[in-house]
């Protein structure tokens, strides 16, 4: 599997982030079949790449309070 180039993409701050700056997770949202995740406090770190599916299936158990933080 070759590298993904993120250098174009464009990130957004989930909306589960923490407003006054602190755990913030960026997402970018235009790439096929994976979902880059990365740090906003540290934009040129390593990003996470989970395949679509996976992440879609995060995002709904997030909603649906099936996650909690202990």
């Amino acid at each position: 599997m070759r590298p993904l180039d993120l250098s174009a993409a464009r990130w957004r701050k989930s909306s589960y982030s923490n407003p006054d700056g602190g755990a913030c997770v960026e997402i970018a949202d235009h790439f096929q079949a994976v979902i880059p995740v990365r740090d906003s406090k540290v934009p040129s770190g390593p990003a996470l790449v989970f395949p679509s599916a996976d992440w879609s299936s995060f995002v709904m158990a997030v909603k649906s309070g099936a996650l909690t933080a202990r």
